[in-house]
C-alpha cells in the first residue's frame, strides 16, 4: 500500500512542478498560501471494513520550494474472523517537509527525521533545467492514461480537472484544492477547507520537531545536486538503459522500502522512470 502511496504521489508532484528560466524551482503560479483539508476514507478489502478521517495542513512559500504539509489520520477496521467481529484503530501523524530538492520525512514512532532528496523536485529539474516543466508533466499524465476533464469552480477557484490512475484532482495553479483516489477498494476523498493565497506564511510553519536527523541513502546537499548536474546526466543515461530486471535488483538492494512492493508496483514505477526520463531528452 505505501507503494502505491508513494508512486502516485511522485505522479502528483511532478504533474504539479516547473522551474523558470532563472533555474530557480517554481512548484506553483501561486508565492505563498495555507490550505487546510479534511480527508474521508471507507471501502473494504479482503473482508475487512475500513473507514477513517483525518486532517492535513499545506504551508508554502516562494512558489513552493518550501513547503510543509502536516497528516493526521485515524483509522478502523473491522474484520471477521471464524464468524466473530474484530476492530482496530490506527492513528497516523506525518510531517514532511520540501527545501527546494531536500526532503525531511518526520518518523514519530522512532522519534527521527530522515533526510533524502525529492525526486519528482529533482527531475523536474532535470528534464528542463531552463524552462517550464509544467507541460512536461502534462505530457507524461497523457501518456499514461491521465486526461483533463475540464474546468469546475471549487471554493471560488477555477481548476484544472484531470482524472489519472483512476482518481481526479482538481488544481488551482498548480496547487492540489481536492483529489478523489481509488487504490485497491479504499476510496481516499480529500477536500480543502480553508483556503489563504499569497498570504505571509512565518517560520514556524516549517519547523520541525527537535528530532535527530538521519541521512538516507539518496541524501545530496541542493549545493552538491547542482554542482553534480552532469553527473546526474551521466547516471540518468544509465539508467534509461537498464532493463526492468536489472533496475528491480538495483532497487531492492538500495531500498528497503521497495522489497514490499509486488512485481506490478515495481514495473508502473519502473515505466513512470522511463517515461520521465525521456521527456528530458524531448522524445
Amino acid at each position: 500500500m505505501k507503494s502505491i502511496t508513494l508512486f502516485l504521489s511522485l505522479i502528483i508532484a511532478l504533474f504539479n512542478c516547473n522551474t523558470t528560466a532563472q533555474n530557480k524551482l517554481k512548484r506553483y503560479d501561486i508565492k505563498s498560501g495555507i490550505v487546510e483539508y479534511v480527508t474521508a476514507t471507507s471501502g473494504k478489502i479482503m473482508g475487512s471494513t475500513i473507514t477513517g478521517s483525518g486532517t492535513q495542513t499545506l504551508a508554502f512559500k516562494d512558489w513552493g520550494a518550501l513547503e510543509l504539509k502536516e497528516t493526521e489520520l485515524d483509522q478502523t477496521t473491522v474484520m471477521k474472523i471464524f464468524g466473530k467481529e474484530k476492530t482496530e484503530t490506527t492513528h497516523e501523524h506525518s510531517i514532511n517537509k520540501l527545501d527546494n530538492g531536500e526532503s525531511f520525512s518526520v518518523d514519530f514512532d522512532n522519534q527521527k527525521i530522515y533526510l533524502g532528496r525529492d525526486m519528482a523536485m529533482d527531475m523536474s529539474q532535470t528534464i528542463n533545467p531552463e524552462g517550464d516543466t509544467g507541460e512536461a508533466g502534462k505530457m507524461m499524465a497523457e501518456s499514461m492514461g491521465g486526461k483533463k476533464l475540464g474546468n469546475e469552480t471549487f471554493l471560488g477557484y477555477n481548476c484544472e480537472v484531470w482524472e489519472l490512475l483512476g482518481g481526479k484532482q482538481w488544481n488551482y495553479k498548480g496547487v492540489m484544492l481536492k483529489m478523489e483516489m481509488t487504490a485497491l477498494g479504499i476510496k481516499t476523498v480529500t477536500t480543502a477547507t480553508n483556503i489563504r493565497f499569497d498570504v505571509l506564511v512565518p517560520d514556524t510553519h516549517f519547523a520541525l520537531p527537535d528530532f535527530p536527523l538521519q541521512k538516507t541513502d539518496s541524501y545530496m546537499s541542493n549545493e552538491d545536486f547542482h554542482t553534480n548536474q552532469q553527473e546526474m546526466q551521466e547516471g540518468m543515461d544509465l539508467l534509461e538503459n537498464l532493463s526492468f530486471e536489472e533496475w528491480k535488483k538495483a532497487v531492492i538492494q538500495g531500498d528497503s522500502e521497495m522489497k514490499e512492493a509486488s512485481d506490478e508496483e515495481l514495473r508502473q514505477t519502473y515505466d513512470m522512470m522511463q517515461k520521465m526520463l525521456k521527456l528530458r531528452q524531448g522524445k
